[in-house]
C-alpha cells in the first residue's frame, strides 16, 4: 500500500469535510434562521436553510424509517464502497481521485449533519436572471458536485486517450 498516495486522499476527504463543516458553523451562528441576504446583488444570496432532504430537499416528507434508511445509512455504506475501492484501485488517475475523495468528503460532511443535527443546513443560492439558477446548497454540495466533474473529465480524457491508442 502506497501511504503517500493513501495519506493524500486521506488528507483531500478530510479537508473537504473540515471546509464544509466550518461554513455551516458560521452559517448557524452567525446567518438568522431561514433568511435571506444578498451578497452580490440578487444573483449570490447567503441563506440559513435547514433540509431535511437530499439535493433540492427530495425525500423530506419521507417517513422517518425511510428518511434514516435512504439518507444516512445507503450513502454510508456507499461512501465506504467507494473510499475502499479508490484505496485499493492503483491504476486510477489523479484527476479521478481528486474526484472521488471530493465526492467521499462531501458526502461524509452531510450525511455527518443528518445525524448529529437531523437535517443539512444549505446556505448559498445563486440566481442569474433567468439563464441559470440553483436550489439553495452548501459547501458539500459544490465539493460532490466538482468531484462528480472531475471524474467525469477524466472519463472522457482517458477514453480519448484510449481511442487515440487503437486508431494508432
Amino acid at each position: 500500500m502506497n501511504l503517500s498516495r493513501t495519506a493524500s486522499i486521506i488528507v483531500l476527504i478530510v479537508l473537504n469535510i473540515a471546509i464544509d463543516q466550518v461554513s455551516k458553523i458560521l452559517v448557524r451562528t452567525y446567518v438568522a434562521s431561514n433568511s435571506q441576504t444578498e451578497i452580490i446583488g440578487q444573483y449570490l444570496s447567503l441563506h440559513n436553510v435547514e433540509n431535511k432532504g437530499a439535493f433540492l430537499g427530495m425525500g423530506s416528507d419521507l417517513s422517518p424509517t425511510f428518511r434514516i434508511l435512504l439518507l444516512l445509512i445507503v450513502p454510508t455504506v456507499v461512501l465506504a464502497l467507494v473510499l475502499v475501492h479508490i484505496l485499493r484501485d492503483k491504476t486510477m488517475d489523479k484527476v479521478s481521485l481528486i474526484g472521488f475523495a471530493c465526492v467521499i468528503g462531501g458526502g461524509i460532511a452531510n450525511v455527518f449533519d443528518r445525524f448529529a443535527y437531523g437535517s443539512v443546513t444549505d446556505f448559498l443560492h445563486i440566481d442569474l436572471g433567468g439563464v441559470f439558477r440553483t436550489g439553495i446548497f452548501n459547501a458539500a454540495d459544490m465539493s460532490v458536485t466538482f468531484g462528480m466533474i472531475l471524474i467525469v473529465f477524466s472519463n472522457f480524457l482517458n477514453r480519448k486517450k484510449k481511442q487515440n491508442k487503437v486508431t494508432e
